[in-house]
């Protein structure tokens, strides 16, 4: 299950920024040329107004020429624009409308497809810039989080880890795409702009601006209620994926007792808040965006009013009011938008906070090892072992025992006795607190971590297969293993006639976790699985704990066949699977009780004597 966000995060963290920041050094040129069309953007939104005010007074200036023929050219306004306004008299005086019209339509034009390509250049390579930080990003995460501890799976969510690599980071991409690059350009359109209008003109930039503080007022509200609303979201879909997900995987168990309509109950309620969640985001929406538009329309007609009088007093000319316009309404939008960003960049802290923390966790085992496992024998030796998954819960104690290259050696006893914990800590899956065990004759912690673990194969009682075909899942796609030593072991261990029988044969897809698969056929293929890859100790965590007996005759033909050679620990419940190994160990507490033949322990009239009598007298 995804946890719940805690904390809103800061809408912008210089510390986590500049670590973003260092998965954006390989793409340093793509980042500064998206910064240069982003300052250009800005700038040339400014332009197109300013032209379009131009072509209406030269319109103007037109007619005042033709009512005041002839005419003499000799203005000095009080501003840049108006001294402008002076000599496009004097051009059209000379020249004529017509051409100055035709000029500035041309500029407008040219500037449109500018301004296009610009904003395609810069949107594209911003949204590839913000990809690229997120493949590394979720490529680095990834390489983390494979190399954990198990017991940190244990303790973990698998749901958190999956929001972690997949949702939070997309998050992380809207930094760029969506967030930061565009809040600049936004705040530098805003500054452009308003600068452009108090050069213009300082009076109707005034009345132009009359609603802006209840503007920047109503924005800061809506900014942290729609953020409160997106962490309600976020809460909301996180329980509904984890519901869903819980159970559609357990169906069976709702089904078989009858629970679908008490199920369907709590998903009803979980629904409806997920459903409020969203209409409360819904909602800030709903009342900001027309607040928006009304107070744009306020400043306009505040414009409007205020500015034709200002036009007839000379103090403004009707360029000068078409322009500013246009330039509330390219001052309202931003200012708009501008809230969205904010709860953009905000999200993205957030997701990267969480990723940088998972980044930051020391679960890993240390991979110290120099040794190779190239031509191990396979002798084993546990000397006064002791493991605990949590501290001051002991599940080994003082284990010892010795494991000759080639032996069979099998574990039997009651469920949590600690039987698996010793092949977790031998394929240092886990890290034990005290002892030593060693691989002919070298501790296990000199030999290199991932030649350890290919050196000890494991079949699990609860066979994993993922969904792909069943030659992949027996190879694991380790290009060195052909698909004839795929098709040999599984005629070795008696799988390949009903391999043969599935649909594609070896390419048949199996499915999600196998589901197409009978348990004792999942489990044959771990035995292929195991056998293709060669181990030099081979581990059988209960393999027939859970079929029927056909399959359990099946399996056990195939133990006989792969262990042979080869050290092997065989951990059983069915004592029947283990009266041929070479010794037998009871353990209880996480400690060895007895060990010997099968003969032997049943003649010593102990534990494992008395395990006998319950499963055949």
């Amino acid at each position: 299950m995804s946890e719940a966000p805690k904390a809103q995060g800061k809408a912008f963290d210089r510390r986590l920024f500049s670590r973003v920041m260092e998965f954006v050094r390989p793409y340093r040129g793509l980042f500064w040329s998206c910064f240069a069309l982003t300052i250009v953007l800005s700038l040339l939104g400014v332009i197109r107004p300013i032209l379009s005010g131009y072509m209406v007074e030269t319109v103007h200036q037109q007619e005042v020429i033709d009512d005041t023929i002839p005419h003499t050219v000799d203005y000095n306004g009080p501003n840049m624009v108006q001294r402008a306004i002076g000599g496009l008299q004097g051009w059209v005086h000379s020249h004529g409308a017509y051409e100055l019209l035709l000029l500035l339509f041309v500029l407008v034009v040219v500037l449109l497809v500018v301004e296009g390509a610009v904003q395609f250049f810069q949107g594209y390579w911003t949204s590839r810039l913000g990809l690229n930080v997120t493949f590394d990003l979720r490529q680095k995460l990834y390489e983390r989080v494979i190399g954990f501890k198990l017991r940190y799976f244990d303790r973990t969510p698998i749901g958190t880890l999956v929001t972690r690599v997949v949702s939070d980071i997309e998050t992380v991409e809207d930094i760029f795409s969506q967030g930061l690059l565009m809040i600049m350009g936004d705040i530098l359109k805003l500054v452009a702009i308003v600068i452009a209008m108090f050069l213009i003109n300082w009076k109707l930039a005034l009345w132009s601006m009359l609603p802006i503080p209840i503007l920047l007022w109503s924005t800061n509200i809506f900014k942290n209620s729609i953020a409160k609303s997106f962490q309600d979201v976020r809460t909301q879909v996180a329980r509904l994926n984890a519901f869903v997900q819980e159970h559609i995987q357990g169906m069976s168990i709702v089904q078989l007792f009858g629970r679908e309509r008490q199920e369907y109950k709590k998903f009803q309620a979980i629904n409806k808040e997920h459903r409020e969640a969203h209409i409360r985001s819904v909602l800030a929406y709903s009342i900001f965006f027309p607040l928006v538009e009304i107070l744009s329309a306020i400043a306009l007609a505040a414009l409007i009013y205020w500015g034709i009088g200002d036009v007839l007093t000379g103090f403004a000319t009707y360029g000068e009011l078409v322009m500013f316009i246009t330039f509330i309404n390219m001052l309202f939008r931003p200012i708009r938008q501008l809230a969205d960003r904010f709860n953009t960049l905000q999200m993205g802290m957030v997701g990267s906070e969480r990723i940088f923390k998972l980044l930051d966790t020391e679960m890993s085992i240390v991979d110290t090892g120099s040794r190779s496992t190239a031509g191990l024998r396979g002798d084993i030796i546990f000397e006064r072992v002791s493991f605990a998954y949590e501290e001051g819960s002991p599940v080994l104690d003082d284990i010892s025992f010795t494991a000759k290259a080639g032996e069979m050696i099998a574990l039997v006893g009651a469920t949590g006795s600690g039987k698996s914990s010793m092949v977790n800590v031998l394929s240092r899956a886990y890290e034990f607190q005290s002892g030593r065990v060693l691989i002919d004759g070298h501790d296990i912690r000199e030999y290199k971590l991932d030649e350890l673990r290919r050196s000890v194969g494991v079949v699990l009682q609860d066979v994993f297969l993922f969904s792909d075909t069943v030659l992949n899942n027996i190879t694991l796609n380790d290009e060195r293993i052909t698909r004839a030593e795929v098709i040999e072991a599984a005629k070795a261990v008696g799988a390949h006639s009903f391999i043969q029988t599935l649909p594609q044969g070896y390419d048949t897809e199996v499915r999600e976790r196998g589901s197409v698969l009978s348990t004792g056929q999942r489990q044959l293929l771990a035995f292929i699985r195991a056998y293709v890859h060669e181990p030099n100790v081979l581990v059988l965590d209960e393999a027939t704990s859970s079929v029927d007996s056909l399959s359990e005759q099946l399996i056990t033909e195939a133990t006989e066949k792969i262990t042979k050679g080869r050290t092997s620990i065989v951990i059983a419940h069915r004592l029947s699977t283990v009266q041929k190994a070479d010794r037998i160990m009871v353990i209880d507490a996480g400690r060895i009780i007895e060990q010997g033949s099968h003969q032997e322990l049943l003649a010593k009239e102990g534990a494992y004597k008395k395990l006998y009598d319950l499963q055949f007298r």
